[in-house]
């Protein structure tokens, strides 16, 4: 099983970067997003410093929400993803491998491009790792949760609408978290309950969601 898994997510990133105008719109979206608040807002630096991580946090899940489309979308078109659920893998490996690419492809550049995206709002540079690092336990919950998501309205007419409005509630809880946590670490104090809050929901999502995402491409694909 780990050796599907691995080949799955190679392939996965193999095809992402023949596709890197996918992968680049996602990251410029979220560039442009955060870019527009300091311009409408103003330069005030303390509204800056305040709306910060709810800003940040509001354009990668956004930004993440661009991708999960195309998640099963191209195996589905080629006929790839009957034949995973023919095959001999559990086909909640197969899901899970598929979200571990797509949080690689999608999620972790978002991980990585935060901090330089926080300077424009005059945050605090002690507060940048503590961004990152929710940006880190949460964006996988994110793909994970907006992977159930995809594989329920897989090949349905206006999917993309249906997909927002099914992933959008679930997404708060994490969105209040993780932009909480950097709040909190401004306000002078620690942060951890919501950090650690923030890893028992990626556990929780890596053990339940690759087997509802497992159970939702069955039911799409009959």
């Amino acid at each position: 099983m780990l050796a599907v898994a691995r080949t799955l997510v190679h392939r996965d990133l193999l095809l992402a970067l023949r596709r890197r105008s996918d992968v680049a719109t996602a990251l410029l979206f979220f560039v442009i997003v955060a870019s527009l608040f300091p311009l409408g807002v103003g330069a005030e630096p303390n509204l800056l410093r305040a709306i910060s991580p709810g800003v940040i946090w509001v354009a990668a899940l956004l930004s993440s929400m661009l991708s999960l489309g195309r998640l099963f979308a191209a195996d589905h078109a080629d006929g790839t993803l009957e034949q995973m659920l023919l095959g001999a893998a559990p086909l909640g490996v197969v899901a899970m491998a598929k979200c571990l690419a797509h949080w690689l492809v999608s999620g972790l550049p978002l991980v990585a491009i935060a901090p330089l995206i926080a300077l424009q709002y005059d945050l605090a540079p002690g507060l940048y790792g503590v961004l990152a690092l929710s940006l880190l336990l949460g964006t996988p919950v994110l793909s994970l949760i907006g992977a159930i998501g995809a594989a329920l309205t897989l090949g349905l007419r206006g999917g993309g609408v249906l997909l927002a409005l099914l992933v959008l509630p679930l997404y708060v809880p994490v969105l209040i978290l993780g932009a909480g946590a950097v709040e909190m670490a401004g306000a002078g104090l620690q942060p951890d309950g919501q950090l650690l809050l923030l890893g028992a929901l990626l556990v929780l999502a890596a053990a339940f969601s690759p087997w509802a995402i497992a159970a939702a491409l069955r039911i799409s694909m009959e």
